[in-house]
């Protein structure tokens, strides 16, 4: 290897460990409480260095929001290989619940933080791809659906929107923490997964229902 490419290689490594420091402060100290030189310390350089590669915190955030949407992409490509897209849109649900509850840093840094989203209004359209292409299957998945007599006089888009914010609903009640205080004082089911999966299965059924 050249020197050319130990140089690559060696920036590329410093920018993941930057990322991994700070996804860590940011889940241990929240956002607000996390500095750039705290990022710095924990990798052990100086905060001048952090600053070649990231202009701010919110900067950083944002490239770890995109990641985050990198592996939900990844999560539902095995969904591909299902034909009828009314079973493919109760699979994404299933899967959307599944990387919730997996990779609960991953998803609390894509869809909890409101920093990102004011960066993005600064950083244009094109450094939001990965979002834009999470959603994208999404709205794919229900205009299929709707080629099968569902959803009929609803919107694509407002309908996926409406899908959406369903279950990021519920994945946010349980990532939370706040599924648990439901099921205790709401609920006959003290079992948050059997709560899960009894309240996404009463969503499909009205989902369902939505058929001409």
């Amino acid at each position: 290897m050249g020197i050319v490419e130990r140089r690559e290689r060696h920036k590329e490594d410093l920018r993941k460990d930057i990322l991994f420091a700070a996804k860590t402060l940011f889940m241990e100290k929240g956002f607000d409480k996390t500095s750039m030189r705290n990022i710095a310390e924990m990798i052990e350089y100086s905060p001048a260095t952090i600053y070649l590669y990231y202009k701010d915190k919110n900067e950083i955030l944002h490239e770890l929001r995109r990641d985050g949407f990198r592996e939900l992409i990844e999560h539902f490509k095995v969904l591909q290989a299902i034909d009828n897209p009314f079973e493919k849109l109760k699979a994404m649900g299933r899967s959307y619940i599944q990387f919730a509850l997996q990779k609960p840093d991953s998803y609390k840094l894509i869809f909890t933080m409101e920093e990102p989203l004011e960066h993005m209004l600064t950083c244009g359209d094109d450094n939001w791809v990965e979002g834009d292409q999470a959603f994208d299957v999404l709205i794919k998945t229900v205009s299929e659906c709707q080629q099968l007599g569902y959803f009929k006089g609803f919107e694509a888009s407002a309908m996926s929107l409406v899908i959406w914010s369903s279950m990021h609903g519920l994945c946010t009640l349980r990532t939370s923490g706040h599924l648990g205080h439901v099921s205790v004082a709401r609920t006959a089911m003290p079992d948050l997964d059997q709560l899960m999966t009894f309240t996404f299965e009463a969503f499909v059924s009205m989902l369902e229902k939505l058929k001409a």
